[in-house]
């Protein structure tokens, strides 16, 4: 059977949709700009991407046989990438719970938003950013708050020596500074 003729599906697309694990009864943590960042994001999905790819399929399914249309194939498969990410953004930002960690300036104790400095047994150093899993880039060094590293800092202080379990085994991490953003003096 040519798959011009077959029914497609949302019910595949929404196995993509499988959050991020957290902690049973955890929040989902963000950062004030990380939340803006998602729901920026999300707006701009919302108002600007996917009308664009509406009139396109609308410009497409008017020239007529659609099983051979590229234009009509492709934006009908990038509508639906569009509105599984509409909805994944909708549900993570439902569920954030904004954090300053701006609060916390001044403070030698990691929780969510420091930024940690740490050597290793072997006298590597590292620096790390503790974020929320929606914002943390691994290639900006921030770790998400449920990573195994950020799971043995929080709640240490700076001089603190913790337990990391690696796949290669523990290994003995000392923590040698931690910094918080400082806060902020723009009145609202």
């Amino acid at each position: 059977m040519s798959k011009a003729f077959t029914r497609e599906t949302d019910s595949d697309d929404d196995e993509d949709l499988a959050l991020p694990p957290l902690p049973a009864g955890a929040r989902n943590y963000i950062t004030g700009q990380g939340y803006q960042r998602l729901r920026d994001e999300l707006l701009g999905l919302i108002d600007v991407e996917r009308p664009k790819i509406v009139d396109i399929v609308h410009w497409a399914a008017s020239n007529g046989d659609r099983s051979e249309n590229g234009d009509y194939l492709y934006g009908k498969k990038r509508l639906r990438e569009i509105d599984r990410r509409i909805r994944f953004l909708t549900k993570r930002l439902e569920i954030a719970e904004v954090t300053d960690p701006s609060v916390h300036h001044g403070n030698d104790q990691v929780f969510f938003g420091a930024t940690v400095t740490y050597e290793d047994e072997q006298g590597q150093q590292r620096t790390v950013t503790i974020l929320g899993i929606d914002e943390a880039d691994s290639a900006q060094q921030q770790v998400s708050w449920v990573s195994p590293v950020a799971r043995a800092l929080l709640k240490a202080r700076e001089g603190d020596v913790v337990k990391l379990i690696t796949p290669s085994g523990p290994v003995d991490i000392e923590i040698l500074q931690v910094r918080y953003p400082a806060p902020s003096t723009t009145a609202v």
